[in-house]
């Protein structure tokens, strides 16, 4: 038997306000396209010189910090989760950042690239999800990681 096809869903950054707690400077999405479920999402970050962090890493050669690369992915994955749950409980109270397993850098991102943070579940536990991330900037892997989401729910 045929499998019906997924509705893929985006989300644009009114919604992302909506779902995550962030805000400037921290919050690393722009938007979130074909999302299926909880399985997957690609987050969308457009990296300008405006940013905060190129005043200090590195003034004569601004680089997109790796650390924020990851935390881009795990927005990505915690906003998945949240759009994915909200029609079956009450808005999550809280989505925390768990786990960083296997991170790499294997590219510069600097100002003018854009970002697209491909996240894929690995699994789920009740309120936990656990995601495979890559970073690309022009369809080149930049970054890699695999991130824990847990949701608190009250």
């Amino acid at each position: 038997m045929a499998e019906m096809p997924t509705k893929l869903e985006a989300v644009d950054i009114v919604q992302i306000l909506d779902l995550l707690p962030h805000r400037y400077p921290f919050l690393l999405i722009d938007r979130i396209i074909d999302i299926d479920g909880d399985n997957s999402g690609i987050g969308i970050k457009n990296v300008t010189m405006n940013e905060p962090q190129f005043t200090g890493h590195f003034p004569t050669r601004p680089l997109f910090p790796g650390v924020l690369l990851i935390e881009g992915m795990a927005q990505t994955a915690g906003a998945i989760c949240v759009h994915s749950k909200l029609s079956q409980f009450a808005r999550p109270k809280q989505v925390f950042f768990t786990t960083i397993d296997k991170a790499k850098f294997r590219k510069p991102v600097v100002p003018g690239d854009v970002i697209e943070y491909h996240m894929r579940k690995i699994n789920n536990r009740r309120h936990m999800w656990w995601f495979r991330g890559e970073a690309k900037v022009a369809g080149m892997l930049v970054a890699e990681a695999e991130v824990g989401a847990m949701l608190v729910i009250e």
